[in-house]
């Protein structure tokens, strides 16, 4: 069994079995969790009590990240503002670490894990959303698993972030997916499709290729860039009729010439030129590079077009409570979608705990294609 809380609309967690926990909310602002040992311990408010989590450490040498099992003891006092969750699934995403240094949150051991669902224990003087015994991640409908509620947040913001407020998804918009068979592009094209969208994608390998063109409904055209021929641009501006596509949601993209850059990015990202001749006027590029770099030639054409580049940092909704209100709406609606079948993650088999050690280290070198779920 595992437990943990966060105050506010954003929540917090670290794997942890066998115990409860206790976090500040806000996102990637939040404390790291301590916590102690079983139901009751958790329901009572025992302090004298050891929590087992998971925690990455990141080398002072180099930018080597390790994971470790560590265990805490003595519990908080709940707060007013705090809710005590026990937590059945956490999927396992990356950790931005240059993102924790730039926001001075670096220590020497980080809690994992952040996208969970769980049960409601505990609910402080001041916390009216919640109650004791929902099923929440904001709030679980009953036909959605703990897996699914767990594996589907972090994407499922992700992909409205991005076709909802940063490029005004419509009907009849054409839409360009890089990657789209990863967890995020299936989510993202699961959105785009129901929106009424011309859906356009990138495969990187032959896997990936089938599993796309099996979609229902189907996709315009599926680009394979697995041998490094495909020509991104060429394609996207033959299906559009030399129009261009309305919106772009990128998996990364090279920045230089062909002799400076890794022979597997090389091979699978476009070019930085290749999105923006492809963009079509009023278009929108939704990029997660966040090294992005434009020289004056590339923003000319971009203002030639009407069009404009936005990032995607999922996290920008926990660093402002101004925007925790859109975020809880968020949230409530990727459930919604989840429930009615919108939404069809990509899921790994569940793991246990034990295994969260392993399984983190390949996801934080993208090497899981579907989401890893850890389930209590």
């Amino acid at each position: 069994m595992a437990f943990s809380t966060a105050s506010g609309p954003g929540v917090t967690s670290y794997l942890a079995n066998g115990s409860s926990a206790w976090a500040s909310g806000g996102g990637p602002s939040a404390k790291g969790l301590q916590g102690g040992g079983g139901e009751d311990a958790g329901r009572w408010g025992s302090s004298e009590v050891t929590m087992k989590g998971l925690y990455f450490q990141k080398s002072s040498t180099n930018e080597e990240i390790t994971f470790v099992f560590q265990e805490r003891e003595n519990l908080p006092v709940v707060e007013d503002n705090y809710v005590k969750l026990q937590v059945k699934a956490c999927a396992l995403s990356q950790i931005n670490t240059k993102l924790l240094a730039e926001m001075k949150m670096e220590k020497d051991f980080f809690p994992v894990g952040r996208e969970i669902a769980g049960i409601v224990l505990d609910v402080g003087s001041k916390v009216s959303f919640f109650q004791p015994d929902d099923e929440v991640v904001v709030h679980k409908p009953e036909k959605v698993t703990w897996t699914e509620a767990a594996g589907t947040i972090r994407d499922g913001v992700r992909a409205y972030t991005a076709l909802h407020y940063l490029s005004h998804l419509s009907p009849g918009k054409s839409v360009l997916i890089m990657d789209g068979a990863s967890a995020l592009g299936m989510i993202a094209i699961q959105l785009a499709h129901h929106r009424g969208a011309k859906v356009i994608s990138t495969a990187g390998s032959l896997e990936d290729k089938q599993c796309l063109e099996r979609l229902r409904p189907s996709l315009a055209r599926v680009i394979d860039v697995s041998n490094g021929k495909a020509h991104v641009a060429e394609s996207c501006l033959e299906e559009t009729g030399g129009l261009g596509v309305d919106i772009i949601l990128d998996a990364g993209v090279r920045l230089y010439s062909k002799d400076d850059e890794p022979a597997v990015k090389l091979q699978l990202l476009p070019h930085k030129h290749d999105i923006i001749t492809l963009l079509g006027v009023g278009g929108h590029w939704v990029t997660t590079e966040e090294n992005l770099q434009l020289d004056p030639p590339d923003s000319h054409c971009l203002f030639l077009k009407g069009a404009t580049v936005a990032f995607l940092n999922d996290e920008v909704w926990n660093l402002s409570n101004v925007q925790q209100g859109k975020y809880l709406c968020i949230l409530k609606d990727v459930m919604e979608k989840l429930s009615s079948g919108v939404f069809r993650p990509q899921l790994d088999e569940p793991i246990p705990l034990y295994e969260a050690k392993v399984t983190m280290e390949v996801v934080q070198k993208n090497q899981a294609r579907k989401k890893q779920v850890v389930q209590f």
